[in-house]
């Protein structure tokens, strides 16, 4: 398999995790605050995976025919509503990877090295980035599910290491 291909299946399985997630999501859990933090809601964990990749657009989508997606609101939006948000940023990132591969490797426009000092714009430098940043994420919402008292299908945390699986999804 050639490495652009990886990359990019590694963002789809990547994001059918996140998706996943947000679909199996028991509903009451949505809502469920995080401890010592009332304002913080598993619901405002969810909405900042795609509303961090939109901010990540706004650095590395430096060529011409992007779209920009919408924000999310962390405060009202929907699981069906993020999801459907999510698969629109999907896209979007496959749009970004493939410009990156495109251009040898690097974003095109994108001039520095380094993004804020951490964030990279090599296209398999930014894949780490982008999926260790939403697997952190994903692993917070369980543990904050579970730290609130809410008891979470098996199915979900397993499902969520099935890549293969979530792969032939994507």
């Amino acid at each position: 398999m050639e490495m652009d291909n990886v990359i990019l299946d590694a963002w789809r399985a990547n994001n059918r995790a996140t998706s996943y997630l947000v679909e199996n999501l028991p509903a009451d859990v949505w809502l469920a605050a995080l401890p010592d933090s009332p304002r913080k809601t598993i619901r405002s964990l969810a909405a900042h995976l795609h509303n961090s990749r939109c901010l990540w657009f706004k650095s590395l989508a430096k060529f011409d025919g992007f779209r920009m997606p919408a924000r999310v609101d962390p405060l009202k939006v929907t699981p069906v509503a993020l999801v459907k948000a999510l698969e629109s940023s999907h896209r979007q990132m496959l749009r970004l990877f493939e410009a990156g591969i495109a251009n040898g490797g690097d974003f095109p426009g994108v001039t520095s090295r380094f993004i804020w000092g951490a964030m990279p714009r090599n296209a398999l430098l930014f894949l780490a980035y982008a999926v260790s940043h939403e697997a952190h994420h994903r692993g917070q919402i369980l543990l904050v599910a579970r730290a609130a008292g809410h008891r979470l299908p098996s199915k979900l945390a397993g499902g969520l290491w099935q890549w293969s699986s979530r792969l032939r999804e994507s």
